[in-house]
Order: structure tokens, then sequence, then C-alpha cells
């Protein structure tokens, strides 16, 4: 196998100069000696006696630790990469070791831009189907293989925590919770209308269509206190899940409805056989929505926003996917577009993703 390289000898040493100089620069920003005294606190916070006495909050405080040191070990590890990078040897072998490091730098350089409180939190992506019945029930279901796919590429996991289907196909409404270390820092700017233009597969004359899907992106909540939630404030009922069959699922009112009365928010969780389940996913689920309708609020007041506030409406498209009578997926915020659009359906959404982050952080791709 003939390796073949693009660069010359001296392109190749100044491009590893110029990897170093970001490295370090970006390793400096993040300010290591800090991180390292807030993993001695945590550490030392872990070694209390009492501290397994609230189990959900000491294990959002272990998960803190673990990203503290990660966050760490890969620093130091881009750092002796880059001062062990040769600038001499053969041109086709220094080009893939450089290469290799710019991709680890850039996903190390995109987490620096996800600061936000929950972004390094789980994440529950939900997908509503809009007007035109068998049409959109069907895109619903292929965001939902597009975001499953592109899950599964980072590694997180993925639970489906409710569910209804189309009356015909597809899916009319669909929750699931993506844990991962990031998911919801990654996945926020997905919130918004999706809008897909094709030849329908369900109409016999062959007539293009176009059919839009709301995606919401919430954060799991890790501390539960963040927002409290009155029991006399919530409304619950019970009733029969109208989702997949099996033992015990559709046979008792095992699903869940809640409605928050001060804010209207209703939520609802059927896919698990106990109603138990169903509850405390469906709390999960309100206390996040409730947490979105607070942090609007107090952004909208404090103008925290660049320009006005829009939320995740029905007026909102962000992105546009076209099979016909081309290929073009293009978001219209970052202008980023392709024409891979099965690639992008098979889960290839880091470009769209990527761009947003760095848009929103006002740094341009190098």
């Amino acid at each position: 196998m003939v390796l073949l390289y693009n660069f010359s000898m001296e392109e190749l040493k100044k491009r590893t100069s110029e990897l170093r100089e970001k490295i370090a620069e970006v390793v400096e920003k993040l300010n290591l000696d800090e991180i390292r005294a807030s993993i001695r606190t945590l550490e030392a916070t872990a070694a209390k006696p009492s501290f397994w006495d609230d189990h959900r909050v000491a294990l959002a405080h272990m998960r803190k630790l673990a990203d503290f040191k990660q966050e760490v070990e890969i620093a130091e590890d881009l750092t002796r990469q880059a001062d062990d990078l040769a600038g001499d040897g053969e041109p086709a072998s220094v080009q893939l070791k450089i290469e290799g490091l710019e991709r680890k730098f850039r996903t190390f350089e995109l987490h620096l831009f996800l600061s936000g409180p929950h972004d390094r939190d789980d994440a529950l992506l939900t997908i509503h189907a809009g007007q035109g019945g068998t049409e959109a029930n069907d895109w619903s279901s292929m965001l939902l293989r597009m975001y499953e796919r592109y899950t599964g590429g980072q590694g997180w996991r993925v639970e489906q925590i409710d569910f209804s289907p189309g009356e015909e196909t597809g899916v009319k409404r669909v929750t699931i919770q993506i844990s991962g270390r990031y998911a919801y820092g990654y996945l926020r700017h997905e919130a918004g209308v999706h809008r897909l233009v094709r030849i329908s597969p369900f109409d016999a004359e062959k007539m293009r269509h176009t059919s839009f899907a709301m995606v919401e992106v919430l954060p799991v909540l890790q501390d539960t206190t963040e927002v409290q939630v009155h029991p006399d404030d919530i409304e619950f009922e019970s009733f029969r899940s109208g989702g997949h069959g099996g033992q015990n699922v559709n046979k008792v009112s095992t699903a869940v409805r809640l409605k928050h009365k001060p804010t209207g928010i209703i939520v609802t969780c059927q896919t698990e056989r106990y109603q138990a389940q169903n509850r405390e996913n469906a709390m999960k689920l309100l206390r996040a929505k409730i947490w979105k309708v607070e942090e609007e609020h107090q952004r909208a007041l404090k103008k925290e926003l660049r320009g006005k506030v829009v939320p995740a409406s029905w007026g909102n498209q962000i992105r546009s996917y076209v099979l016909h009578p081309y290929h073009m997926v293009k978001d219209l915020r970052t202008r980023v577009e392709t024409s891979d659009t099965q690639g992008v359906l098979d889960g290839n959404l880091q470009p769209f993703i990527e761009a947003m982050l760095r848009s929103e952080s006002n740094l341009l791709l190098h």
C-alpha cells in the first residue's frame, strides 16, 4: 500500500508548530491547576462517611469528579503527543501523525465550548410529528432513527421512555433518554423544526410532499432540588398504554400522565412495564420542562440572549432535508450544507452540531 501526501516537509513543520501552539493555548485556558484543586476537593467530600446518604447526589458528585479527571488526562495526553511530534521523518508518516493529533485536538477544543450548567448532563429528546398524518409520522420515525444512529456512534446509551405510534405507520410522538458525557451539550441545538421534502412512498401518484417534525431537547437534571415540584401541584392520571404490547403493558393501567397545574405542562410515559417506572420517568421529564420554562423566562428578563428570545416553536425551522428534485441537507442557522443526505439520515450530524457550537462561541473553524 502506497501512502500519499500533499504537503512538503516545510509545510508539515509549520503545521506541527501551529498545532503545538494551539494545544498550549487551549490547555492554558482550561487552567489545569484549578481543575486539579477541584478534584482534590471532590475527593475529600467523597471520602466522608455520610457521602452516600443521598445516593442521587452522590452519583452526580462522582460523575463530576470523573469528568474533571478525564479532562486533565486528555489535556496532558495532547500536550505529551504534541511535544513528541517530530517535524522530520517520512512526509507521509508525519502527515498521518499530525492529522491524527488534529482530530483529537478538535474534539477536545469543542468540549471547551460546552460550558453551560447542564452541557455535561444526559438529554431528553422528544420528536413531535407535524401536520400531515402518515407523511409526518414517517418523517418522525426517520428522525428517531437518525438520532439513534448518531448517539450510537458517540457511544451513548439510548432508552425510550415514551412512544405514541402513528395511526398507520411511523411515530406521532416519542421521547428518548440519551445517557452519555456531554449529551445535552451536543444535542441542545437540535431543538426546533425539521423539514423534509421528498417523493412520498405513500403516494400512488408519486407527488412531492413536504413534512415537518419538531424536536425538543431537555437536560436530565442531576440535582432534583434545582426544580422544586410540590406534590399538590401535580395532577396524576394512569391509563392503559397504547404503545408496544407485551406482558402487563397493555393489560393494566401502567401508563402515566402528569399535569403541572401552575404551568399547564403535561407529560406522559408509557413504555415501561410498571407504573412506578413510568411515573419516575414522567417526573424526570416534567422537571426538565419546568426548568426550561424558568430558564427562558430568566434569560428574557436579563436579556442574556443575543437578539430576541425565540422558543422552539413551529415557526422556527432549523434544518431542511431535500431528497427531491435534488439531494441537500442545509442548516438554516449556520448555512452548513451537504449533498450526502443518506449519510446525514444515517447519523452523520457532527458537522452541523460542531458548526452550531462554534458559531455560538463566535469562533472560526480552522
